[in-house]
């Protein structure tokens, strides 16, 4: 009985460690795919913030290349950086949108200072295409013209620090995460090892204890068909000796007395004797019944 009930136990603790093995496992890869999805967002600001960064330096390179040779192919960078970069702005709000205020303000000062260097940028180009090239030069070697795109470009770079800081924060909890998985994870299995290995042994050891006692009945059930069959053998001998005796007279009385009996009588010592001789023939057959069913038995235990 304690056996069962300690089986019983096991297995539901078996599956309650296999039904925590399944939580631990499926709130990990959740609290894994959190952290991917923040180290791509904080990715793709770290891509927007180069695209600005690229729209504002190519705008810088066409301009200046404009200015000193007066070739309109070194346009080229500024045209493209300048339908570019509305755009990538755009991009980099969007994405900054569920950051703090902080990150939102930088944005917000960059993208002012870069539209104030656009409009510089847009007259030094000007004043280059109606021939002013010296008033161009002095327009760029001005202070408040270098000044918004330094000022830009410092708070962009404030940005990508900000989101630098923010990745290797991330990595530290997607370590820590790592490392608290597998804790868990190990510390699960080993209970679910320990566990099986305690139940296989429990059912090992109930099974050897089932043979035991099946042995045991069995053996009793031997010593007890052993003694029926010596009580069915005396009862058999006895049995015997009276129905042998009982139509040894009766046949003895037909002999000597068989004349004088009257008919009816005559008739019923007949019938003793024919009764005597029946039931000798039923004690021999039930006999070899038995003894055929003890053989059977025997080879059926000697099998198992």
């Amino acid at each position: 009985m304690i056996r069962k009930a300690a089986l019983q136990v096991g297995v539901v603790a078996l599956f309650a460690l296999i039904l925590w093995n399944g939580y631990v496992v499926v709130s990990n890869v959740g609290h894994m795919r959190r952290i991917a999805g923040l180290t791509v967002q904080s990715s793709m600001i770290q891509a927007k913030v180069s695209a600005v960064v690229r729209d504002l330096t190519d705008m810088e390179t066409g301009q200046r290349g404009y200015l000193v040779t007066g070739n309109s192919s070194y346009l080229q960078p500024y045209t493209e950086a300048k339908e570019r970069i509305v755009a990538d702005f755009a991009n980099l709000r969007a994405e900054l949108e569920y950051r703090g205020e902080r990150e939102r303000s930088l944005e917000a000062e960059a993208e002012a200072m870069a539209n104030s260097n656009q409009s510089e940028i847009a007259q030094s180009i000007s004043l280059r295409k109606q021939g002013y090239r010296h008033r161009a030069f002095r327009l760029v070697a001005s202070t408040d013209t270098m000044a918004y795109m330094d000022k830009a470009r410092e708070r962009l770079s404030s940005l990508s620090a900000e989101e630098n800081s923010r990745l290797a924060e991330i990595e530290t909890q997607r370590s820590a995460g790592l490392g608290k998985i597998l804790k868990e994870t190990i510390v699960v299995d080993l209970a679910l090892l320990a566990l099986v290995a305690s139940l296989f042994a429990l059912v090992r050891y109930h099974g050897r204890v089932l043979e035991q006692e099946a042995a045991q009945s069995a053996r009793r059930l031997a010593a007890h068909d052993f003694q029926l069959a010596r009580l069915m053998s005396a009862l058999s001998n006895e049995a015997s000796s009276k129905t042998f005796a009982i139509g040894a007279n009766a046949h003895l009385v037909l002999q000597e007395y068989g004349g004088f009996l009257p008919r009816h009588a005559h008739q019923c010592v007949e019938e003793i004797e024919e009764a005597s001789t029946a039931l000798e023939q039923l004690r021999q057959d039930l006999v070899a019944n038995s003894g055929s069913s003890q053989r059977e038995n025997g080879l059926c235990e000697a099998v198992a």
